[in-house]
């Protein structure tokens, strides 16, 4: 039950998924029908940032026998809780923290302790009797938490309002693969100090600081990424247009991203299928097509993901997923499906 308290100077990697794609399998981009994307404007970023989230309760990640006198025990797996749940209260008082957890079974007093949970949309009350361990002397009921996370990421854009979209994907936690309830959150300036690349097979990944420089708040973690208020926007920041869903096309577009010191510049990709009618985080597949990237990262590495890509001088989209087996291409998210969100932080 480690309790993240250091964020600054810390060597970090971003969460993005590696899935394993077979082409036969992808949307064909036929729909029967599109869907128009609001008139917006938006600055495109492409910057590297990083993530510093806190959760609303408490993850529970693991469930792991206590060893005591009388043999091994898990009073918490024995009352019904499982790996997913988010501990919201521990004997009506709300825990936020590990250590909050860590406290109030350690700090037993014979008696049995009420926790009230979250699992999925249900509220769930059970009761739990911590047990001596013989390991360390103290009382456990057997559970491994999780009250934090932090990585790297990429911003893929800013709209007029103020307001960031980032990774174009939710942060899930690495072990139960469940969408990290949002407490809390800053994002950070972050830099890219080096990377390992991508080929047939293994996601490669950039690796990056963060830095003690709070670019906004996260409001939102969800399906299709992070959202959140900028601190102090920008007001040479460059804004182009959304472009509506039916606009976006099989063909050569850019992304802008940040792989190096150097800073964001564009590559070269091209947009090989486009689903319109979607509305989650594969709507298009793209492929890598600049050599200058290929050569750099072999691909599309974990980090990248919240690039934009730009296609006729538009907004349309970002890049989410790396396909491990076939690293220069990956899938995206329309426009249309991150605006909704950040429309919804006005």
């Amino acid at each position: 039950m480690k309790n993240v308290k250091s964020w600054v100077a810390i060597i970090l990697v971003v969460v993005l998924f590696a899935v394993v794609y077979s082409e036969d399998s992808a949307d064909d981009g036929q729909t029967r029908q599109t869907a128009h994307t609001a008139s917006a404007r938006v600055a495109v970023s492409g910057e590297s940032f990083g993530i510093k989230m806190y959760t609303a309760g408490v993850l529970v990640v693991g469930l792991a026998p206590v060893q005591t006198k009388l043999g091994e025990v898990n009073p918490a797996a024995d009352a019904g809780v499982k790996i997913g749940d988010v501990i919201k209260s521990i004997d009506s008082n709300a825990v936020n923290t590990s250590q909050q957890v860590s406290n109030a079974f350690e700090n037993f007093d014979g008696k049995k302790i009420r926790l009230k949970l979250e699992r999925g949309d249900r509220t769930i009350n059970v009761s739990v009797t911590p047990v001596k361990s013989v390991v360390t002397g103290t009382y456990k009921v057997g559970l491994w938490v999780r009250d934090s996370t932090a990585g790297i990421g990429t911003i893929t854009y800013y709209d007029t309002s103020g307001n960031f979209a980032a990774l174009g994907h939710g942060i899930n936690d690495v072990d139960t693969n469940t969408l990290m309830p949002l407490g809390n959150g800053e994002a950070l300036r972050s830099k890219i100090i080096g990377l390992t690349k991508s080929e047939k097979g293994v996601a490669g990944e950039l690796y990056g600081v963060l830095e003690e420089n709070v670019l906004g708040k996260i409001k939102l973690n969800c399906e299709n990424g992070l959202y959140g208020t900028v601190d102090k926007p920008d007001a040479k920041m460059s804004f182009i247009e959304v472009a509506r869903t039916e606009e976006v096309s099989v063909g050569k577009a850019q992304i802008a991203t940040t792989v190096d010191s150097s800073g964001v510049r564009y590559y070269d990709i091209e947009i090989l299928r486009v689903n319109k009618y979607s509305k989650g985080t594969k709507d298009m597949v793209v492929k890598i097509t600049d050599e200058r990237l290929i050569e750099k990262t072999g691909g599309i590495v974990q980090g990248m993901s919240g690039s934009p890509i730009v296609q006729n001088g538009k907004f349309v989209g970002a890049l989410t997923h790396v396909f491990v087996n076939k690293p220069d291409k990956g899938y995206a998210v329309l426009a249309k499906n991150m605006l909704k969100y950040t429309n919804s932080l006005k």
